[in-house]
């Protein structure tokens, strides 16, 4: 895909500071343009979707759907439009979880203001950016992975996180089988599903587990 003059750009943050941040920066570039914002997960993909954006730059964590889940059903929907994580965690689990959605990169918060443009640039030039632990990262669990095939982490299925997603906001099995649509004896296997996977007992590890992976903040 040719890479525009100008690469429109949609910022998904659920805090104005940050978006107005990065907004300054990006379009301080003569080829980078800040077109669309938006304040959660759901906002970013119905903006990106109904915009002209070349580029969505997602946070992490954020309300309704997180930038994880948002990057997977971009990339679903419109796979053409490149996706930049950005995350205040230094985290692996989130790290691999954004490749994995199809993100084309990866950064930290903290090097934003100097890492941000690169990155842009990088992903519409169909690179990877990734800030330097990460890097090590990769490399080492590449290494401690050889040969054994198999993929890290994602044991849930995307309904299964989504479940749990709604578990640990505190809805209800019948609040959850309404939002989603299905039946409460569904939302009870899926609840079971993933209690085993995890090797875990109720809804407080549940709770913690998804704060860890950013489905929820804290």
């Amino acid at each position: 895909m040719p890479i525009p003059l100008i690469t429109r750009i949609l910022i998904a943050d659920d805090h104005a500071l940050v978006r107005s941040g990065l907004r300054k920066v990006l379009d301080a570039q003569p080829d980078l343009e800040v077109v669309a914002e938006a304040v959660d997960g759901a906002d970013a993909v119905e903006r990106a979707l109904a915009e002209d954006v070349d580029l969505a730059i997602l946070d992490v964590s954020m309300p309704r759907l997180t930038g994880i889940q948002a990057a997977a059903e971009l990339h679903r929907r419109r796979p053409e439009i490149r996706v930049l994580m950005l995350s205040m965690h230094d985290s692996e689990q989130f790290l691999y979880e954004a490749l994995k959605a199809g993100a084309s990169g990866y950064v930290l918060k903290s090097g934003a203001d100097t890492d941000i443009v690169d990155a842009c640039r990088a992903a519409m030039r169909g690179d990877s950016f990734l800030y330097p632990s990460a890097v090590t990262t990769l490399v080492r669990d590449y290494v401690e992975q050889g040969g054994r095939g198999g993929e890290p982490f994602d044991v849930l299925t995307p309904r299964e996180l989504e479940v749990l997603k709604l578990i640990a906001e505190a809805y209800t099995s019948k609040e959850i089988a309404q939002k989603l649509v299905i039946s409460v004896k569904t939302v009870e296997g899926h609840r079971q599903n993933i209690l085993d996977k995890l090797g875990m007992r109720d809804r407080v590890e549940l709770t913690r587990y998804a704060i860890r992976r950013g489905l929820i903040q804290p």
